[in-house]
């Protein structure tokens, strides 16, 4: 027999990447049932066994399973593993559960194959803990837009049995994009428009000429300025970043993905909770922000300087697209 191990957060995050090109997962639906028997019939083509469980973990509201978590706990062969969300809206638990599981059923010999669905080097321990007891341990990735494994960690995969790709054609028809319709325009009212006043001509001076060609002073500087809360000393010069131009240029392009995905996909209500909330971000919004600007940096640490300016922006481009 074989088992498998799935770690929601990471096959929704990861497919909503491949579909949107950001990991909020709001900006998709999900056919789950379809979904799990394509897992189920990966699992068994890449282990010749049949499957004796899918276990599924993902975060609730105090450990609570909602509707749509609840139909699929009702699956066939579908054990339902549920964490729950912290105070910042990071999910809690599910590491220490897929680990304990993979060894606990390791010793017991619940299956001699056991197929995880994660990427996160947090489980390397447990993984290599579980092939001390004779089990094999392979890992099954999402596919990205390039049919190449999504956010696995190298040392997970050098600590697993193998590593293959869940077919694209699986996520391309279990998961789709969604897209709210735009709300109606109002009926436009004829306004009388005065005729624009003829503005004068101003000459360029050979002092405005001389300035041309010169670094704006909005673009960002080769330092980064940091504020110690602690002191209460005046902004402070750090070097912590090489090209704060880059980071700048991935932290819109990070924000830009995620607000896109999340206004195509939000009702009216989720936009004005959106408005009430302010500065507070949904923990799903605010999750993808980080996940996505951590993917684009290579940094799964990253400072609160970097996530302060990223949470800024989100506020900022938000508030122009009003």
């Amino acid at each position: 027999m074989c088992s498998v191990y799935v770690d929601v957060g990471y096959l929704l995050s990861s497919a909503a990447v491949r579909v949107t090109g950001t990991s909020l997962r709001s900006g998709v639906h999900v056919d789950y049932a379809p979904l799990i028997d394509a897992l189920v019939r990966q699992a068994e083509r890449m282990s010749e066994l049949s499957v004796l469980r899918v276990h599924w973990y993902d975060s609730a509201k105090d450990g609570v399973p909602d509707p749509q978590q609840q139909r699929i706990g009702e699956l066939p062969k579908v054990k339902l593993r549920l964490g729950r969300f912290g105070m910042d809206g990071q999910q809690k638990g599910i590491d220490l559960r897929i680990g304990l599981d993979l060894v606990t059923h390791a010793r017991n010999g619940a299956a001699d194959v056991f197929i995880l669905v994660s990427g996160d080097d947090d489980l390397t321990e447990a993984v290599e803990e579980a092939q001390v007891h004779g089990v094999q341990v392979i890992l099954l990735a999402v596919p990205n837009t390039e049919n190449k494994p999504h956010g696995i960690s190298r040392h997970l995969i050098r600590a697993a049995d193998g590593l293959e790709i869940l077919p694209p054609e699986t996520v391309d028809q279990s998961v789709a994009k969604v897209e709210m319709p735009p709300p109606s325009p109002p009926t436009p009212q004829p306004v009388a428009v005065a005729p624009p006043a003829r503005q004068p001509q101003v000459k360029a001076t050979p002092r405005d000429l001389a300035g041309l060609g010169r670094p704006s002073a909005l673009r960002p500087s080769s330092s980064v300025l940091v504020y110690s809360a602690a002191t209460g000393r005046e902004p402070q010069v750090s070097t912590e970043y090489e090209d704060p131009a880059e980071l700048a240029e991935q932290i819109d392009s990070v924000v830009f993905n995620v607000l896109t995905a999340f206004r195509k996909s939000a009702t009216a209500e989720a936009l004005a909770e959106l408005k009430a909330g302010k500065p507070s971000i949904p923990r799903d919004i605010d999750k993808a922000l980080l996940t996505d600007l951590s993917d684009r940096r290579g940094e799964f640490d990253m400072s609160e300087q970097v996530r302060h300016k990223l949470r800024a922006q989100f506020w900022k481009k938000n508030d122009e697209a009003q």
